[in-house]
């Protein structure tokens, strides 16, 4: 694909940004970040998390996988199933982090809504709760989206506002999102009446409302965005808020624009030997080898930007906000995080 010097050299991703009419955001409580495996979803969703604290907002990050993810990116024990305070912020706003799970979330269920009580005690150390969680199609992942739903929906008291002003959500991947959403919607076909219907439309009921989105994490790559928008259709399709897409780790062009338009219009004898020349006054040794060496990378540099480009007209071509995180150069060490929740605070995506 030949592509322009601009499209194929985008050296600003980071204040590329749509227009504020379409920010992706306005009036969400719940914010669920998905994406394929491997582009960075639970380090995004906990720089959301953070932007949204920084706004002077309580906010809850909540995980549902089992991987401790949340815990190991801020350095501190291991979540359970009480929601600890990770971080305060000077604006007024703070973070809490919530590892949902299945066995602790059916025994607050069987508890609010059949009063079972010791009885309850009594079945786990049966290992009924096991085996109900294990073998019973879908009630895992019931049990899960439930504990958000109580902490979205939860309030300060009668007449008061909810405890948590945003909840953020790292949910399972793009595979798996749409089965993980939509299970309640699933379970009210089978439970026609009773509480436990009741709780799936009241569920289902919130995640296709306005106060939810799911937010898109993607690579620009091949598969990832792949994956990214045949996600969005099948969200769309199930009737889920389709929120932002966020472009992770996204690398500045190494060389110039100049440099780079030299070297795409081909590898002539006058470049490699001013290449040489520049080599040679530096003290390294074999120029003519090392500058040979040298402009074959440069030229498979070209060669990721322009794939890089052509992945970011697909995403662009969907006409959805579109937010882009740098790749750093320290990882996530020394603030990582906080620089990534400054770029989405800056590009507006909260």
């Amino acid at each position: 694909m030949d592509l322009s010097a601009h499209d194929r050299h985008p050296a600003s991703y980071g204040v590329r940004v749509n227009p504020p009419a379409s920010r992706s955001s306005r009036g969400v409580r719940l914010h669920v970040l998905t994406g394929k495996g491997g582009t960075g979803k639970t380090t995004v969703a906990a720089a959301l998390a953070i932007a949204l604290a920084r706004q002077g907002r309580k906010v809850l990050l909540c995980e549902v996988e089992d991987r401790q993810g949340i815990s190991q990116l801020f350095d501190i024990k291991p979540l359970g199933i009480e929601e600890v305070e990770i971080l305060s912020d000077p604006s007024g706003g703070s973070l809490w982090g919530l590892a949902v799970e299945p066995k602790a979330a059916l025994m607050e269920y069987l508890h609010k809504f059949y009063k079972l009580g010791r009885a309850g005690s009594l079945l786990e150390k049966a290992g009924a709760v096991d085996f109900a969680t294990t073998i019973a199609p879908g009630l895992r992942d019931v049990l899960l989206i439930g504990k958000v739903y109580e902490a979205v929906g939860r309030t300060a008291g009668r007449g008061k506002g909810p405890v948590y002003d945003a909840v953020v959500l790292d949910a399972p991947p793009t595979g798996r999102v749409v089965r993980f959403l939509g299970v309640n919607d699933e379970l009210a076909q089978v439970a026609r009446v009773g509480p436990i219907r009741s709780q799936a439309d009241s569920i289902t009921a919130m995640l296709q409302s306005r106060i939810t989105a799911v937010h898109l994490v993607t690579l620009l790559e091949e598969m990832p965005v792949q994956e990214c928008l045949d996600a969005m259709t099948d969200l769309a399709a199930a009737g889920l808020n389709v929120g932002g897409i966020v472009v992770n780790q996204v690398r500045d062009p190494i060389l110039t624009e100049e440099d780079l338009d030299a070297i795409a219009r081909g590898i002539s004898p006058a470049l490699r030997g001013q290449v040489a020349d520049d080599l040679e006054s530096a003290g390294i040794k074999a120029p003519a080898t090392n500058a040979d060496v040298l402009l074959r990378e440069a030229r498979e540099h070209i060669e990721r930007l322009d794939l890089q480009a052509e992945q970011d007209q697909r995403i662009q071509a969907q006409g959805r906000a579109v937010f882009y995180l740098p790749a750093l150069a320290d990882g996530l060490e020394s603030g990582g995080i906080a620089v990534l929740a400054d770029e989405l605070r800056v590009q507006e995506m909260v």
